[in-house]
């Protein structure tokens, strides 16, 4: 797939199956991870890969923080399940330091950058990928349980795999919609 036809294709997967990203696989989507702008070279991400049993560890945590922060009912109930949507979940994070020259939101934005990336990576080689957010990147009590700092970001729960269906999704928006000369 060339490059052009991956920025034309790309589409987010939400409903994934095994097999998930191979040790081959993996190892270049962590490459592309890394290979996003990075204003100063501070490298301000962290990634925390969960398959296997470690999504139900994940699913766990999820459980007790929105039990504690007395979440809706719904959540509560979905939380042990959301990690077994896919075979290999990426949490990406946003590791903000103060930097003379490097706000905050450039940091969160190039944290952001490697979630595109490794989705990118991924759907180039054939698997498929959905970026999440949510309830659960904002939870003040996972971020404790994945031992991140205050200042830490999750910018998004990547979910990896193979898609369970082969469907091309239409482009959605017409760039005359969005790009204006000035």
């Amino acid at each position: 797939m060339n490059a052009i036809e991956l920025l034309l294709t790309r589409q987010s997967d939400s409903k994934l199956t095994e097999p998930g990203p191979s040790p081959e696989q993996l190892d270049i989507i962590k490459q592309a991870a890394l290979r996003v702008p990075d204003h100063g070279c501070i490298a301000p991400w962290q990634f925390i890969i969960v398959q296997g049993d470690a999504r139900q560890k994940l699913g766990e945590i999820y459980h007790q923080c929105a039990l504690a922060e007395q979440q809706p009912e719904k959540v509560i109930n979905r939380a042990k399940e959301l990690p077994l949507r896919a075979p290999m979940i990426v949490i990406a994070i946003a590791k903000y330091e103060e930097h003379p020259k490097v706000p905050r939101i450039e940091q969160v934005q190039s944290a952001g950058c490697s979630v595109l990336a490794m989705q990118q990576a991924a759907f180039a080689q054939g698997l498929g990928g959905v970026w999440r957010t949510g309830y659960f990147a904002q939870s003040q009590g996972v971020k404790q349980a994945l031992k991140l700092n205050e200042q830490d970001e999750i910018v998004g729960y990547l979910y990896l795999g193979t898609p369970e269906v082969d469907c091309k999704k239409p482009a959605r928006h017409k760039p005359e919609n969005y790009f204006t000369f000035l």
